[in-house]
């Protein structure tokens, strides 16, 4: 059972990151972060003596995580990779268009927000995106493509899949998200079929 220190860390940690979500890294406040998580005013230097900096990192690592187990769920549940994909990305579909459009990727904030400003929060961006490429590629490969050409396409997809949130949520529609499901999985059927053929 967690102790009562490390709920709050984990509550301060999970206020952070959905208010990167609403308000962006820049606009949250640590302030903020202390009265969405019900915190004690002294926690944040207490779990984080680094301050923001050290609980975005966390935040950023938390969301890996979450998509991590989305993409699991997703391999879990469908028969393929192609049907894998198409479940995370309506999954993802769902979860923005029920926040009505508040809610994307937090890595993709912190990236475009704090890339150049804090190498930290970007390696711990970096990392998120490898987390879930590797795994995509894992899924791709036990489909039958070689290691490069699996590396390649979950790289594309990721991508794909991030640009779509964000398109998404200026739209205020998930259509891009729909489409960008039906893409991904064509590609990925196509790349399995041509690397059947030529085995």
């Amino acid at each position: 059972m967690a102790s009562k220190g490390n709920l709050t860390k984990e509550r301060l940690t999970e206020s952070m990151l959905q208010l990167i979500q609403t308000s962006g890294y820049s606009g949250t406040g640590l302030n903020a972060v202390i009265e969405h998580a019900a915190a004690p005013k002294g926690s944040i230097y207490f779990h984080f003596p680094d301050g923001k900096e050290g609980l975005g990192v966390a935040a950023v690592e938390l969301a890996a995580k979450q998509f991590q187990t989305l993409i699991a769920e997703a391999a879990v549940s469908s028969g393929g990779a192609a049907e894998a994909a198409r479940a995370a990305i309506e999954a993802l579909a769902t979860i923005v268009s029920e926040s009505n459009f508040r809610l994307g990727c937090p890595v993709s904030v912190v990236t475009l927000e704090m890339g150049a400003e804090s190498e930290r929060l970007r390696q711990a961006c970096a990392t998120a995106f490898e987390s879930w490429i590797t795994p995509t590629a894992a899924l791709l490969e036990a489909n039958g493509l070689g290691a490069a050409e699996a590396r390649s396409l979950a790289t594309v997809i990721v991508s794909t899949i991030e640009g779509a949130v964000i398109v998404s949520r200026a739209m205020q529609d998930t259509q891009p998200l729909a489409s960008a499901a039906d893409v991904v999985a064509e590609l990925i059927n196509q790349r399995l079929e041509t690397a059947g053929r030529t085995r």
